[in-house]
């Protein structure tokens, strides 16, 4: 009985998962079945305090005895109306990041795009929607969670990013990971995954496993924007994100 329980669960999990994210299923769910409908606001608003019995001692990265922890705003003043690399002429926005600044879990994009460049946001146009969807899927809110990218400013015609502008950035999003001290760190795409882990690995084979971060955990995903052009590889992100969600639990005794 215990195994077909926890087989339901997982087909229910699944169910959520492609519902969040806007893929129409014909499955009939049956009184009371804990499958939340599609949209966010149909699902229970969980917290961390909600979800979890109490807070675990923080031991992930750079956490040592007396080191300085950064304050966000601090980093964001000093990276100012940055002109450290060739970017900045052609940017409407310097796009910092977003969220949590204590998160247990952290995203980290590529770099921004038109409508993150118009807003100054990350992520807030249609593959960040679709991140918000998945978030929402492990039963967490976007604003329970911290995001940024590798790139503060968009490159031109959303062309990759450059060897020099990764390493103009760089700095500043180590030293953003260090102030939020993350337990996991996301890395969304290939850039995003390859930057952090210092690997020309590709993205198909980083993914689906935790690999060591000064501490935190880092778990390479395909980027949202992949996801739009390929709504086939969304079982693989599915089960990444289940990982990650697993993992937060366990720490928490959940």
């Amino acid at each position: 009985m215990s195994d077909l329980r926890s087989l339901g669960r997982e087909i229910l999990d699944h169910l959520r998962f492609y519902r969040g994210l806007g893929v129409r299923l014909s499955v009939k769910e049956q009184a009371g079945a804990p499958v939340a409908a599609s949209g966010a606001s149909a699902r229970a608003p969980a917290t961390g305090a909600a979800r979890f019995s109490g807070p675990a001692p923080r031991t992930s990265l750079f956490d040592e005895p007396h080191a300085a922890v950064e304050d966000l705003q601090a980093i964001r003043a000093d990276l100012g109306d940055c002109r450290r690399c060739k970017l900045a002429p052609t940017r409407t926005h310097i796009v910092f990041g977003s969220g949590n600044p204590n998160a247990e879990l952290m995203f980290v994009g590529e770099a921004p795009g038109a409508d993150e460049d118009a807003q100054g946001l990350p992520f807030v146009g249609k593959a960040g929607q679709l991140l918000t969807k998945i978030i929402q899927a492990i039963d967490m809110r976007r604003e329970e969670v911290y995001i940024c990218n590798i790139l503060k400013c968009r490159p031109p015609l959303n062309r990759n990013p450059e060897p020099d502008e990764i390493s103009a950035c760089q700095p500043f999003l180590l030293r953003q990971i260090a102030s939020v001290r993350p337990r996991v760190i996301c890395a969304l795409g290939s850039f995003g995954a390859q930057t952090l882990l210092q690997t020309r690995e590709p993205i198909g084979r980083l993914r689906g496993r935790f690999i060591d971060f000064h501490g935190a955990k880092c778990m390479a995903t395909f980027h949202p924007a992949y996801l739009l052009r390929n709504p086939g590889e969304k079982r693989k992100v599915w089960e990444d994100v289940q990982k990650i969600r697993d993992y937060l639990r366990s720490l928490h005794g959940g």
